[in-house]
Order: C-alpha cells, then structure tokens, then sequence
C-alpha cells in the first residue's frame, strides 16, 4: 500500500526484504518441525535436507526479485515519474523494525549456519575493509566492528540508510531519479548477499564437498597412504 502510493520503486525493493524475511520465519518452523521428527526407516538421516531446500528456495526467489526490480528500475530511466515522499520514511523505519525483531530476536538456525558457512558477499567485505580502517584509528571499536557482520542485518541497516538518502535528495532538490538509483544499489546488494547462500545450500543439496573440506581430506588420504606404507 505505502510503495504504490509513494510511487517508490526503492521502497518497493526494500519491501522484498520484507517477503523474504517472511520466507525465513517459515524457514525457522520448519526447522522446529523437523527436531520433533524422529528419524524413521525410511528417512535414516531426518529430515534435515528440508530445512536446506527452504534456505535454497528463500534466498533464490530473493535474487529472483531483485532481478525484477532491476528490470523495472532500468525501464524508469527511461521515463521518471515523480515520487511522494509523504510515507516514505514511515514505510522504511516500520520495514527496517520488522527486518531487524525478525533477524535478532529469533534464533533461525538453517540461516544462521549457512550464513556462517557460505562464503563472503561483496558486501561484507567491503564493510570489513572500512571497519578495519575506523578500528585502525580507534583501537576500542574492534570488538564491535571487526566480527564479521550479520549479512541479514547489513543488509537491511544499508538499504534503509539507502531510502533514507533517497528522501533527503528528493526533498531538497526533487531529484526523483535517485530513488530507481537507491532501488538498483538494494537490488544488487539483495543479489550479492543471497547468492554466496544459494550457491552453499544448493552444493549442499548436490551432496557436493565443500572447498574448505577438500585440503583437509587431501591431508588424511596422503597420511593414510603414508601409514600404509609404513605397514
């Protein structure tokens, strides 16, 4: 209701954070669904690779609308409607409250892990090489900057300070274009968040070894062959 009546196609990018954090809720009762599952013949392992398919699921229709709004933002260069901003910061502080109780105050344990496992987004690292900078000039911050970053949260305080740019532009100087400008930025940075996820589940699903296994099964095969030997 808030995007079509601010005409806000950054708010509305913004928003699909909003459904995916809908799409982790679900997620995380599913993962409660499958502890009370107990093991059966049938299933010998559980029903674990569910809780991985909804990682999957969640953060591929993730990138899936970022590429929407991409495709929308292109087609508005073309032809830039005007933008009300009358709800535009209530729309983004009530989005970023729900975002942020959703991400911190619910323990999602699927997310939590593959967002531990994946690799890093650019995002990320990006924010490590500043905060790295800052903690150089003032040592007492590293305890709080230098751990690596929620990329949920990230993502959500870097979008919402987006739309908040985009508010101030636009009311000092009715600079409507920066608004499909900030709905771009929230797109890729959807993308570049979501993708390191979508890529480790999905191996995960393929039954594929992780990178960071592989060095370590070359050094039990080699000791393995040496004791051989040895034998």
């Amino acid at each position: 209701m808030w995007c079509s009546s601010t005409n806000s196609i950054a708010l509305t990018a913004y928003t699909y954070l909003t459904i995916f954090d809908l799409f982790s809720l679900m997620t995380c009762l599913i993962s409660y669904w499958v502890m009370m599952r107990k093991p059966s013949p049938v299933y010998s392992f559980g029903f674990e690779r569910l809780e991985v398919l909804a990682v999957f699921a969640s953060t591929v229709l993730a990138q899936l609308g970022a590429l929407f709004i991409l495709k929308e933002s292109v087609e508005r260069f073309l032809e830039q409607p005007e933008i009300h901003t009358g709800r535009l910061l209530v729309g983004t502080f009530v989005a970023l409250s729900f975002n942020l109780f959703t991400m911190l105050s619910i323990r999602n344990k699927p997310f939590a892990y593959v967002s531990e496992a994946a690799s890093t987004s650019w995002l990320q690292e990006h924010v490590a090489d500043l905060s790295r900078s800052v903690c150089g000039i003032i040592p007492g911050l590293s305890s709080v900057f230098l751990p690596r970053m929620n990329p949920f949260v990230l993502i959500d305080l870097a979008g919402a300070f987006a739309l908040c740019i985009t508010y101030m532009l636009i009311e000092i100087n009715n600079y409507f274009a920066v608004d499909t400008a900030s709905a771009i930025a929230i797109a890729l940075m959807t993308f570049g968040t979501m993708y390191p996820m979508s890529v480790y589940s999905g191996k995960v699903l393929l039954q594929t070894t992780p990178p960071h296994v592989i060095g370590q099964l070359d050094k039990l095969l080699r000791e393995v062959r040496w004791n051989n030997k040895i034998i």
